[in-house]
């Protein structure tokens, strides 16, 4: 099964996913007049200019516009941001990270359409504000068609995010922790990660809409803040070093056959297909993640919430991932035989020697935790969508489960089955923001010439 799921992926992400998700963002820019350029400023300040660590509560399960960035944020930078540079360097070379910039360029205006249309079809159900992808989606094809993919993209993000991605999280953080304790010749027991790990985001999970939102308006900004000085300061050390990663990165681009990542026969396309795929797979546009929590902001109105949205992709991989990358190439550590998170840790020892392994491990343990806290949401709005509140315990307990489980197991299988329903789940979210694109325009329209 898991040779037949790996060639399933290697065709879904090869390719299709990869013209499906730069069709649409290119597709957005155009429309929207390169809003990415134009607005970013706009986004930016108000992103940074309403930030609060005040746990402020909003009405029926409404966040403020920062904590919903922040959720949307927590449930994109994790993982794919320590692991996947590292991977698609590996894979596709340094000319990889080009393609992952290019393809979070256009990703930055597929976000805005979801985050708007997010605002523009929530709903409050007993009581509550929700919205999301299942919502414009059933907008988008009226009738049966339209709640077939609806119910279709409900359970992919069930499985997708809640249970198998969280059990990628809590496997990721045990095996950044296992490394550093073999570095040292000690023992760890993945279940004194996962069992901890599993009470916290259950005691998180209890707690709501309110509890999640104010854990991650605190805990984001610091995890990022941290990481991203770390970074700079490793990459300060290796100073000299940054004008011949940026070539490896451009020339890699179009000629990896002229740096030394052609020595392992990597080709442009290759280049691509990790780049690109590594970057979507991080940043999340068009995945239909994120405008879970875009729908419980209370935002004057859809557009500013877009804008909004767009900053959280140029976070996460014009920020994140890229100084990953540059860790990694200006340190020299490719060709070192690891890959992963042990090829980031690997990169963080050559500058912070036996504290630089555990800096990473620490690194990794909030940004997917806080991961874990986004995507359980995510799948619980969609779960109360398809059977109803009542649901909500049965599956948090289950993602509890998935937690422990996933820390302890060796869980390629489990990889693999998360980026196969990754995959599913972008088909009808984008087939629903191609069918809404007018709906798109007119709110950028209506309130973005103000």
């Amino acid at each position: 099964m898991l040779e037949m799921v790996k060639s399933i992926n290697s065709w879904l992400w090869g390719i299709f996913l990869i013209v499906l998700l730069c069709g649409t963002g290119i597709y957005y820019t155009i429309r929207l007049r390169f809003i990415q350029i134009r607005k970013f400023g706009e986004g930016f300040k108000l992103v940074f200019g309403n930030m609060s660590f005040k746990g402020e509560k909003g009405k029926n399960g409404e966040m403020t516009p920062f904590q919903s960035l922040a959720t949307a944020i927590a449930a994109q930078v994790g993982t794919g941001n320590l692991t996947g540079a590292a991977t698609a360097l590996i894979s596709g070379g340094p000319g990889a990270i080009f393609w992952m910039w290019l393809s979070a360029f256009f990703g930055m205006s597929t976000i805005y359409a979801e985050a708007s249309l997010a605002q523009k079809y929530k709903v409050v159900e007993d009581g509550k504000v929700t919205g999301g992808p299942v919502y414009y989606i059933k907008q988008a094809f009226k009738g049966g068609f339209g709640k077939v993919l609806a119910t279709a993209f409900a359970l992919f993000i069930i499985l997708a995010l809640g249970f198998m991605g969280n059990m990628v999280q809590s496997n990721s953080i045990a095996a950044a922790f296992m490394e550093v304790f073999q570095a040292r010749d000690m023992q760890l027991n993945p279940l004194w990660i996962g069992f901890p790990l599993a009470v916290f985001a259950f005691f998180i999970f209890i707690g709501g809409t309110a509890r999640l939102a104010s854990v991650v308006e605190k805990v984001v900004p610091i995890m990022a803040a941290v990481y991203i000085l770390g970074s700079v300061i490793l990459i300060g050390m290796h100073f000299a070093y940054i004008p011949e990663a940026i070539k490896m990165i451009f020339v890699g681009a179009f000629k990896p056959q002229s740096i030394a990542g052609g020595a392992l026969g990597i080709s442009v396309q290759q280049a691509i297909r990790y780049g690109v795929a590594r970057g979507l797979f991080s940043n999340e546009a068009g995945m239909g993640s994120t405008p879970h929590a875009h729908a419980r902001a209370t935002a004057k109105n859809p557009h500013e919430q877009g804008l909004t949205a767009m900053v959280s992709v140029f976070i996460d991989t014009f920020i994140i991932l890229s100084l990953t990358a540059f860790s990694i190439i200006t340190t020299n550590v490719m060709s070192s035989g690891k890959t992963g998170i042990a090829l980031t840790q690997s990169a963080f020892t050559v500058g912070f020697g036996s504290f630089g392994d555990i800096f990473i491990a620490i690194c990794l343990l909030f940004f997917a935790f806080s991961t874990i806290l986004s995507w359980h949401f995510f799948g619980a709005i969609n779960v109360e969508y398809l059977l109803g509140a009542k649901a909500v315990k049965i599956y948090s307990m289950v993602v509890v489960i998935c937690i422990v489980v996933g820390a302890m197991l060796k869980v390629e299988l489990v990889w693999e089955l998360a980026d196969f329903f990754n995959g599913l789940m972008v088909i009808p979210n984008v087939l629903a923001l191609f069918a809404l694109g007018g709906v798109v325009s007119k709110i950028h329209r209506d309130f973005g010439s103000k």
